[in-house]
C-alpha cells in the first residue's frame, strides 16, 4: 500500500471475474487526495477491469474498496458516483444524437446547478477550444477522440474527489493530448485524486506521483514512477516470449 496524506481511493485485496473468467487477483493500492496514480501494463493486464470495479460497473468478488474512507464494496455505480468518484471510460459515454453543447448541458446542469451552468460551459470551452468550435455539431459526427473530449469536459469542469480516466489519449492528436494532461494537472491541484490508465507510459509517469504495474491481473509493481519503466519493460518482455499465456 501507498502511505502519506489522506487516501481518496483504496483497494485492498480486490479480486474480480467475468463469469468463470478470473480477471483480477488480490489487487491492492491507494491514491491520496491531490495525488496522481499511473495504472500501467500491457493490453489485457486488467487495467480497465480495475477502473470498472472501483466505479461499480463490475463487482468485486472479494476484497474491499473505499472512497474517501467509506466502504463502497458491492455498491451500485450510481451510489459510488455520489461519493465523488467519476469514471471516464475507454468508450465515449455520450449521446450521439445530441450536440456537443446539449451533451455538456445535460451533465453540467446536474453537477454544477442551473445558476452556474453558463460559467461552467465557458470553462469547458476555454479548456478545450476544439469543443467550442464544434459546440453545435451533433456528437455522432465527431471523431472518437473528439467524443472522448466531450466525456472528459463533462467531468473536469466540476472536479470530482476521484477521477478514473481510462485510455483517454487513444485517437487524440498529440496537441489535444497535451491539453488533456494539462487539465489533469489542474484538477490535481484542486485536490482531485487521479487514476490514469494509459498506454503512453511516459505521459502517465510524467504526471504521476505513484505507479502501479499490472501483469495478468496481479500487481507486479507499486512505487515511485522512476521504478516503473523497467518493470513495464520486463512485463512486456515476458509476454512476448513464445508460449506465454495471457490471463488478463
Amino acid at each position: 500500500m501507498i502511505h502519506g496524506g489522506n487516501p481518496a481511493l483504496e483497494l485492498d485485496g480486490v479480486c474480480a471475474a467475468y463469469g468463470p473468467y478470473r480477471a483480477l487477483f488480490g489487487v491492492s493500492f491507494s491514491v491520496q487526495e491531490g495525488a496522481a496514480l499511473a495504472l500501467l501494463g500491457p493490453n489485457g493486464a486488467g487495467k480497465s477491469t480495475v477502473a470498472r470495479v472501483v466505479s461499480g460497473l463490475v463487482p468485486a468478488s472479494s476484497g474491499r474498496i473505499r472512497v474517501g474512507g467509506s466502504d463502497v464494496t458491492g455498491k451500485p455505480a450510481w451510489a459510488i458516483a455520489r461519493t465523488g468518484l467519476s469514471h471516464v471510460p475507454e468508450g465515449r459515454g455520450v449521446f450521439d444524437s445530441l450536440s456537443v453543447e446539449e451533451n455538456l448541458v445535460l451533465s453540467l446542469r446536474r453537477r454544477a446547478g442551473r445558476r452556474n451552468l453558463a460559467a461552467s460551459l465557458e470553462r469547458a470551452y476555454a479548456r478545450f477550444p476544439l469543443l467550442a468550435e464544434r459546440r453545435h455539431h451533433r456528437v455522432g459526427t465527431l471523431s472518437g477522440g473528439q467524443q472522448r473530449l466531450v466525456s472528459l469536459a463533462k467531468v473536469l469542469v466540476v472536479p470530482p474527489r476521484v477521477l478514473v480516466a481510462d485510455e483517454l489519449s487513444l485517437g487524440l492528436a498529440p496537441s489535444v493530448v497535451d491539453d488533456v494532461y494539462a487539465a489533469f494537472a489542474d484538477v490535481r491541484r484542486s485536490g482531485t485524486a487521479l487514476v490514469v490508465v494509459e498506454q503512453q507510459v511516459d505521459r502517465a509517469l510524467g504526471l504521476a506521483s505513484t505507479a502501479v504495474v499490472l501483469e495478468h491481473g496481479s500487481v507486479a509493481y507499486v512505487g515511485p514512477p522512476s521504478g516503473a519503466r523497467g518493470v513495464v519493460a520486463q512485463v512486456l518482455s515476458r509476454r512476448s516470449r513464445p508460449g506465454s499465456a495471457d490471463r488478463r
